[in-house]
C-alpha cells in the first residue's frame, strides 16, 4: 500500500467539519499546544494525530485553525496545567445565529473547549513526517 499523502483540508460547513473530525479522532494533545488570538480572533491546536487513513496508522504532528472565533470557552481543563494530555474524541458543531454557532471539542474524560465562532471555518494540515506508534487507539462499546 502506498502510504497516503499529508492531510490538508478545509471545512467551510458542518459537513466538512465532520470530515475533518473524523481524520482527528484519537488525536493527542497538551493543553499548552492550545492558543487562542483574541485580536485576530484565531484559535490555533497542535496534536499528534493517529493516521486512520493510513491503514497501518502511525501518527503525524498536525495542526487545526478555526477562524472567526469570538470567544473560548472550557470545561474540566485546567489551562494552568500546560502539560496535561488530552485525547480528542469528536468536534462536533451546533448551529446559532447563521452562519456561525458553536465547534465543540470533545475530550476523553468529558473535557470540552467550544468556540463561538462567526461562520464554520476551519483548516486541519499534517505538519511532520509519520512516525510508527506500537498502539493503535481501541474504543469500548
Amino acid at each position: 500500500m502506498v502510504d497516503p499523502k499529508p492531510l490538508r483540508l478545509l471545512a467551510q460547513d458542518p459537513q466538512d467539519l465532520e470530515v475533518i473530525s473524523a481524520a482527528m479522532q484519537d488525536a493527542v494533545l497538551k493543553v499548552g499546544d492550545i492558543a487562542f488570538e483574541q485580536k485576530a480572533r484565531r484559535l490555533t491546536v497542535a496534536f499528534n494525530r493517529y493516521r486512520w487513513e493510513a491503514g497501518a496508522g502511525g501518527r503525524v504532528r498536525a495542526g487545526l485553525q478555526l477562524g472567526g472565533v469570538l470567544k473560548v470557552q472550557t470545561r474540566k481543563i485546567r489551562r494552568g496545567a500546560r502539560d496535561a494530555v488530552l485525547e480528542l474524541l469528536a468536534m462536533t458543531f451546533t448551529p446559532g445565529d447563521a452562519p456561525g454557532g458553536i465547534v465543540t471539542l470533545s475530550f476523553a474524560g468529558g473535557g470540552d473547549l467550544r468556540a463561538s465562532v462567526e461562520c464554520v471555518e476551519a483548516v486541519l494540515a499534517d505538519l511532520s513526517t509519520p512516525w510508527p506508534t506500537p498502539h493503535t487507539p481501541a474504543h469500548e462499546f
